[in-house]
This record gives structure tokens, sequence and C-alpha cells, in this order.
């Protein structure tokens, strides 16, 4: 099978080694990869300041460049939903007719990576080895925007060695939401601290989820405080291996 990977602005700026780490995973699994080095953003940040042209512009760019591929792969729940839920508007308020009618071609063949695994590939023993106890934080995008549902149990609970370690209020934001921490920081900051309250409150060595973004404001705190606990995309615990095994940083 042959797919695309789109890395996401943020991946790419701050986290590669989330990338990398779906890269191994994927020619692993026998996937064909490519990657095109004019990807640039899927626009989330834009539209959801006001700014649509510039939005609609990166919509433009994502549909055009990815309309004859197989597939798009993207490790963020965060992006996908706005390919999914912003999208439509912008080319109805913006965009023309044959945007429209990429656009409504291509939607099918996007996916997040957990829902690529398991739709797309019928894959859940990925032969991850992961000897590590772990938490499972489902951000907004994934649990609400994409209802990506029990697929990140289910690869998690298929890695080897590794014991998930139910979150308690699993469907509590963490307070980040992109500008949102920013505009509203104290509200955002209370957040956090409840839902880390949680994270510690597992005994957990690692937090993964979907979306780094949401990692990072968690990793942040926890720096910030000290914490022994770590943040890991489900990438990397998914594209680790006995031969390969994933390298802890902290």
């Amino acid at each position: 099978m042959r797919a695309s990977l789109f890395i996401t602005c943020y991946n790419d700026t701050l986290f590669p080694e989330t990338g990398r780490a779906v890269v191994r995973l994927l020619e692993r699994l026998g996937v064909e990869l490519d990657f095109l080095p004019a990807q640039t953003c899927c626009g989330q940040m834009h539209a959801n300041t006001g700014f649509r042209t510039e939005a609609l512009s990166q919509a433009k760019r994502f549909v055009r460049m990815y309309s004859d591929t197989d597939c798009v792969v993207i490790p963020s729940s965060s992006c996908v939903a706005m390919i999914r839920d912003q999208y439509q508007g912008l080319f109805d308020e913006l965009g023309n007719e044959e945007l429209r009618r990429q656009f409504s071609a291509l939607l099918p063949r996007v996916f997040e990576l957990s829902e690529f695994l398991i739709d797309k590939l019928g894959i859940e023993d990925v032969g991850a080895y992961f000897p590590h106890r772990v938490t499972y934080h489902a951000s907004c995008h994934g649990l609400r925007g994409l209802h990506v549902g029990d697929r990140p149990f289910r690869l998690l609970n298929k890695v080897r060695g590794l014991e998930l370690v139910p979150l308690p209020n699993l469907e509590r934001c963490c307070g980040f939401g992109g500008t949102f921490s920013v505009k509203n920081a104290e509200v955002s900051t209370a957040m956090l601290d409840a839902k880390l309250t949680d994270v510690l409150a597992t005994g957990a060595e690692y937090c993964t989820a979907l979306d780094n973004s949401c990692l990072m404001h968690l990793g942040g705190a926890l720096h910030r405080q000290s914490k022994n606990l770590q943040t890991i995309h489900i990438a990397g615990i998914l594209a680790s291996t006995i031969m390969d095994p994933h390298e802890a940083t902290a």
C-alpha cells in the first residue's frame, strides 16, 4: 500500500521525532510512504483566529497537493479535524466548485494515524514492544471531533510489555486548545492543573496521546514541577520494538 505522510507544521517544527517514528512504524508494516517537501500547514491556527483568507490558502494547497495520492496519513487528530470540519466551510465561503469537487474526492482518503492502522490496514498488533506503565490522554479533537473511540486503546493493548493504566476523567480537556491557552491563560492553567492531578494519580511512567500539542502542554508543566513522568506521542510507542526500542530523552 502507498500513502503520503502529512507531518503537520507543529510536529515538523517542535517534534520531528514523531515523524520519524511514523515512518519507522509504517515502513515496518509494509507501507510505501512518500513525503512531499512542499507541504506546510493545514491552516487551523489561521481559521481559529479569524484569518479566513489565509486559512483558505492553506486548504487549497493541501487539497491540490494530495489530490492524486492513494491516502494521506496525519499523526494529529487536531489537524485531521480541521480538514474534516472546516475545509468545506472555507470552500463554500471563499472557494469555488472545482475545489469543492477535489476536496470531496480527497476527504475519504485522509486518515489520522490510529484510523489508518485499524480502519485502512486492518491491524491492531503492530509488533511493538514498550515495557513501561502508560496512561492515555484523549485529546478533544480525537475524542469529540474525530470520534476515534477505542482505536488508541486497541493499539496500545497489543503492545508487548506495556501496562496501560486508565486515566481518571478521560473526557476532561487539558486546557491547551492552541491559541486558547494564550488568550485565556488563567483558565487554561486551571484546566491543566486538574488534568495533571489525574495523570499523576495513575503512577504512570509515560502519558501518551494522538496530539503533540496536548503533550507539549502537559510536558511543560511536568518539567516545571520536576516530575519524572514523560510524554510521548502514540507513534513513538508503536514504533518501538525489541530490536529498535524507544530511547528515553529525559
